[in-house]
């Protein structure tokens, strides 16, 4: 049975959405994807970024001309970072994300409503602009997981921002 879980938060600052992505970092398992949707600027790359360096992953940029970036942490899990915003839906199936999913990397797909249509557990983030607040446009950030175990590892989360915040 398919299990479908749903939460929201909304970040301050650039700082902020990159520690959301250092705590994700702490909650992903092997082989779970994350697809990231949202406008330009949105935050994306920034909560890879967060990602990243909380597994010892340095130089990472955005992956736009690239279409894959691929980084090894400090324990050797495999990060692979995507970008379909340039491709056509029929050029995706072309860059076999699927395949890092399944020996065990985290994939991040940003611009993944652009015809990524992988069967791995998932969790899809969604980035919006909010208000603007000391400078920054806040980003509401929504999480969506479905798969087996995602769930359980966004309740995780959750569970720890809601105890300790971002820090």
């Amino acid at each position: 049975m398919i299990q479908l879980s749903f939460r929201s938060i909304l970040t301050e600052s650039e700082e902020e959405t990159q520690a959301l992505g250092a705590l994700l970092a702490e909650h992903l398992a092997p082989g779970v994807t994350v697809l990231l949707e949202g406008e330009l600027g949105a935050g994306k790359t920034t909560l890879v970024r967060g990602y990243c360096a909380a597994i010892g992953c340095e130089n990472v940029r955005s992956p736009s001309f690239t279409l894959v970036n691929l980084y090894k942490g400090d324990k050797s899990q495999s990060i692979v970072h995507s970008d379909l915003y340039r491709l056509d839906r029929c050029d995706v199936d072309e860059l076999e994300l699927e395949e890092y999913a399944d020996e065990g990397a985290v994939v991040f797909v940003e611009w993944a409503d652009r015809g990524y249509e992988g069967t791995s557990p998932s969790i899809t983030i969604r980035f919006s602009y909010g208000d603007e607040k000391n400078g920054f446009l806040q980003r509401r950030i929504d999480f969506f997981a479905v798969g087996d175990g995602v769930e359980k590892m966004l309740d995780e989360l959750f569970t720890r921002i809601e105890k300790g915040g971002f820090s």
